[in-house]
């Protein structure tokens, strides 16, 4: 039986991302992948379960935006930050305007979430560019940061993401839907800058609830440029 171009799709993109060597503490590539996304979107299901294969591969973030709360239905994971970041992305990669879903990956190129074969090929492409060496470390109170070989600049961020989480939407398009989501953003600030020889090191205090957060850092040219490096430290189980 000949095999869907979506299904084929699907094999070329797990091919591609087992490829890769880790960097990160644990099995996921050195590679960002972050979904711009909403509860109150009907396209976004899809997308948000594409990102859910991903994360035992790659570096993922889920950023609920706030411009689809309406119709009766708050995303009760969205900010307007996220909007803000998704419109620096935007003004950079000169769109129109923002949409969801979407997805950018490595700050380098942003295309629809749900677009299984772009993705792949993007992936591809993802692994083949030089990275710097992010290493996390969890200490008594936060979490020790180093980076090797970060180039010359490039701001140091550190993003703490719940593990997962659910909803049952009770309006808007996704009304009567259970929807699942993974490594979803809830905070993100700038915790220094790379020097000029291309080295970071820093110990971060956080709250002790973090522990059962995921911990996610990342090196950017500025707010919405190329991503050069990420790992992520795994919520810790209870």
């Amino acid at each position: 039986m000949a095999q869907s171009p979506k299904r084929i799709a699907f094999f070329l993109l797990f091919g591609a991302i087992l490829t890769i060597p880790s960097l990160a503490q644990d099995s996921r590539a050195p590679i960002l992948v972050e979904l711009f996304t909403s509860e109150g979107c009907s396209s976004c299901p899809p997308a948000d379960r594409l990102l859910e294969q991903l994360d035992a591969h790659a570096v993922v973030l889920s950023e609920h935006v706030d411009y689809w709360n309406h119709d009766g239905w708050a995303d009760p994971f969205s900010s307007a930050q996220w909007t803000a970041r998704q419109e620096a992305y935007g003004g950079r990669f000169k769109l129109d305007g923002p949409y969801t879903p979407q997805m950018v990956i490595d700050g380098s190129v942003q295309f629809t979430g749900s677009d299984v074969s772009r993705a792949a090929r993007e992936l591809a492409l993802a692994k083949e560019r030089p990275k710097a060496e992010v290493r996390l470390e969890r200490t008594g109170t936060g979490v020790q940061v180093k980076i090797e070989n970060g180039g010359a600049g490039g701001d140091v961020f550190l993003a703490i993401a719940d593990d997962s989480g659910e909803s049952e939407v009770r309006a808007g398009e996704n009304r009567g839907r259970q929807l699942h989501h993974v490594a979803i953003l809830r905070s993100l600030r700038k915790i220094g800058r790379i020097e000029r020889e291309g080295r970071f090191q820093r110990e971060i205090a956080l709250p002790e609830k973090t522990r059962r957060q995921r911990a996610i850092v990342f090196l950017q040219q500025g707010d919405a440029g190329p991503i050069s490096g990420v790992a992520m430290l795994p919520a810790e189980k209870l």
